[in-house]
């Protein structure tokens, strides 16, 4: 092990975040695509309920956020996932291909809030192209971002703020109709279905539930990055706790009460048949206010932060494992005047372009719940992984001292909760399992067309990947 030496070697981050700054981050990154596209999708499987699988992932991601807050605060450092099972496991192929599984998750989210944003798109400029038309769009959009990624990261992270902010905007304006309709405005507010179950003849309760589940469980995702962000908060022991399950709290409570006034406004079906589903909750809600003309646009705009932030974090990993030689060399050249990753910009977004054709032929009216439903399904097999990091980790007594230590039972529970949903079990569709046997497959293709080419060359590949230079940005 030569972190030591490495750490010496490299100037240290500039802890810049305390925990205003912190907060606005976590709940920045959670609040996004999966509340504003996914209402829907999970109202279809439970029916009215649709609050209920929204408060389950809360559930289940705060289980897990307590295994990341004992290891973020006993190894306060950047790489998250990959650096744990770097500690714990200490294998190169398994710590790359967790780093691998977290990039394809930025993708798939990436892709699916450019499948979003065009729809939106058309609802916003009243007009329509059909199936051929949202493909243009989204992969348009898609392209926009590679060039916004490709000027720098401090372009990303200001236009991130701004788009942050709208993000929060338009879900603050979505709880404002419902409580405008349900003080007396004049819309229809049937209360009676927010505790109605209606599932499919094939699925029982438990099951139609657990689905949903899974798919409203990328709505939660985003709380993970923000170890990432170790290096640069002040203090990360003391504030990261208090900070994270703030922020979890803060979005899940969002997610409920948005959920509710969705279903006590709109019937399930026409959530489930439309794209755009909040929009159709401000339709409803004040037909005579502006806000069903503006949320569209708020909604392209809230999105395109998702898709940024998930963009950034992908091509900066595909660089990282490039420069670990885990990866072909090219995907680590840099642009010699903007200083970013190129090669590894224009990989990821040819991924993301794949991602989107294929939804779009094989699975159109289900597009986004299924690029959503990827991204959780990922997610979840490193979460699973993570819970069991934090036990096995727990005989590392050279760790920071202080660290926060959460119950043994939550682990066990997160570990199991995580791998059920990640299971057939759980009702999620085949599809969702291409995709991601797909991606997984390319990532495994490359580690080995790597290893060859490096023996080839008299490259020494690292016995173990050094997860903390992951996804480093260029100097």
């Amino acid at each position: 092990m030569t972190e030591p030496e490495t750490a010496t070697e490299q100037p240290a981050l500039k802890r810049v975040m305390g925990p205003g700054l912190l907060l606005l981050f976590i709940v920045g990154d959670i609040l996004g695509t999966g509340i504003y596209a996914l209402t829907g999708d999970v109202a279809a499987e439970v029916g009215g309920a649709a609050w209920l699988p929204f408060l389950v992932a809360f559930l289940i991601a705060t289980v897990t956020a307590f295994s990341y807050l004992e290891l973020v605060t006993k190894y306060p450092q950047a790489a998250g996932a990959a650096l744990y099972a770097h500690k714990a496991f200490g294998v190169q192929f398994v710590t790359f291909l967790v780093a691998f599984i977290v990039m394809c998750s930025g993708i798939t989210s990436a892709s699916t809030a450019s499948r979003f944003f065009a729809a939106n798109f058309f609802v916003a400029f009243d007009f329509d192209w059909g199936k051929t038309g949202v493909v243009v769009v989204a992969l348009a959009f898609m392209a926009l971002l590679a060039i916004v990624n490709f000027r720098g990261v401090g372009e990303s992270v200001r236009l991130n703020v701004v788009l942050t902010m709208v993000e929060i905007t338009g879900l603050l304006l979505v709880i404002f109709v419902g409580l405008w309709a349900f003080t007396g405005s004049g819309a229809d507010v049937d209360f009676s279905r927010v505790v109605a179950f209606e599932t499919t003849s094939e699925k029982n309760v438990f099951v139609a539930v657990t689905t949903a589940t899974s798919l409203a469980f990328f709505a939660m995702v985003g709380f993970e990055d923000s170890v990432n962000m170790a290096e640069e908060t002040k203090d990360p022991v003391k504030i990261f706790p208090k900070v994270l399950l703030t922020g979890l709290g803060i979005a899940g409570f969002v997610y409920v009460l948005v959920a509710v006034v969705a279903v006590a406004l709109v019937p399930v079906g026409t959530l489930e048949a439309s794209d755009t589903p909040l929009v159709e909750v401000v339709k409803a809600g004040a037909p005579g206010l502006p806000i069903e003309t503006i949320l569209p646009f708020i909604s392209m705009f809230a999105v395109a932060n998702t898709a940024l932030i998930n963009m950034l974090m992908a091509s900066r990993l595909i660089y990282g494992m490039a420069r670990q030689h885990v990866l072909p060399a090219a995907f680590g050249v840099v642009h010699p005047t903007r200083r970013s990753p190129w090669v590894a910009i224009i990989f990821t977004t040819l991924v993301a372009f794949g991602l989107i054709f294929y939804v779009t032929a094989f699975a159109n009216s289900k597009a986004i719940s299924v690029l959503g439903g990827t991204t959780s399904l990922l997610l979840l097999t490193v979460f699973a992984m993570v819970n069991i990091a934090v036990l096995v980790l727990r005989r590392d007594v050279k760790a920071v001292g202080g660290n926060f230590t959460t119950p043994t039972v939550l682990p066990i529970v997160g570990f199991l909760t995580s791998l059920y949903l990640v299971t057939p079990l759980s009702g999620r569709p085949a599809q969702q399992y291409i995709l991601a046997a797909v991606l997984v497959a390319i990532g495994i293709a490359l580690f080995f067309l790597t290893m060859a080419i490096n023996r080839q060359l008299g490259i020494k590949s690292p016995g173990i990947v050094d997860p903390t230079h992951l996804g480093e940005a260029p100097d």
